[in-house]
């Protein structure tokens, strides 16, 4: 299980991070991290995963605290994958996600399961690249190969920055499918950056709400996503309704305390 405890982050001298607590996030749950741009998702999950220092707090992962373990550590159960992918390098998609598969196994001269890189790539969709140079893809596609060479690694955390924002609607849909499964079955604690509200009621089963740094509210998608918090968060006038299946919906209407 995953918490955070009174954490701040700061680059140089302004905080980013102000003292930001989550309740204790049990594995096999999906997580979304909402709030508006410049609120500081990308920095948290960048401490979380190591890439930038804390100044205070804790961040226990099974009991173990995070900030006090060298990266080499934390890498081993954390796998964070960034909104802006590194420049590719010349190598092809099935190698790529066999160069992560070995980097997270610890046996000496282990050797990952084909089958199983091919299995990730033909559930997200893009088997038929594995012979495609990285280097020769669309950003959705090498966003697609990066989630492939995060699940492979099977972290206990998988921090995730938008890694919807270069995808169509099907392959958005397709990606946050197999993430919920992939969560579930193996026993993940997912936390990813959505700025979708909609994608995160249907998805999630946890949302954590933040704004300049600061909590504004955490629990079931439903119970955070509300138009008062969306009024304090986003500065909009919203509505939560039911869809004709029964899934919550928002609705913008306009701008907080605008004269219609």
């Amino acid at each position: 299980m995953l918490e955070v405890r009174d954490l701040s982050v700061a680059y140089g001298r302004q905080e980013i991070i102000h003292g930001l607590s989550v309740d204790t996030l049990p594995a096999g749950q999906l997580v979304s991290l909402l709030g508006p741009n410049g609120s500081g998702k990308s920095t948290l999950l960048k401490a979380l995963a190591g890439l930038q220092r804390a100044r205070h707090g804790q961040v226990l992962l099974d009991g173990t605290d995070l900030t006090r373990i060298s990266y080499e550590q934390r890498a081993q159960s954390v796998v964070y994958l960034p909104q802006s992918l590194p420049a590719s390098v010349h190598l092809r998609v099935f190698e790529s996600v066999l160069v992560a598969a070995r980097a997270s196994d610890l046996s000496p001269g282990a050797t990952a399961d084909p089958e199983q890189i091919l299995s990730i790539l033909r559930r997200l969709g893009i088997d038929h690249l594995a012979m495609r140079y990285l280097d020769e893809l669309s950003g959705g596609q090498k966003q697609l190969v990066g989630l492939a060479q995060a699940l492979i690694r099977r972290p206990r955390l998988l921090l995730l920055d938008e890694p919807l924002s270069a995808l169509d609607l099907n392959y958005q849909f397709h990606v946050m499918d197999l993430l919920t499964q992939e969560t579930h079955e193996h026993g993940l604690i997912t936390l990813i950056v959505l700025h979708d509200l909609n994608v995160a009621l249907r998805n999630s089963d946890y949302a954590v709400l933040i704004k300049d740094g600061a909590l504004i509210g955490q629990g079931r998608p439903a119970e955070v996503i509300t138009p008062q918090s969306l009024a304090e968060a986003y500065t909009v006038t919203a509505r939560v309704e039911a869809c004709s299946r029964g899934v919550p919906h928002v609705i913008i209407d306009g701008l907080h305390g605008s004269t219609p």
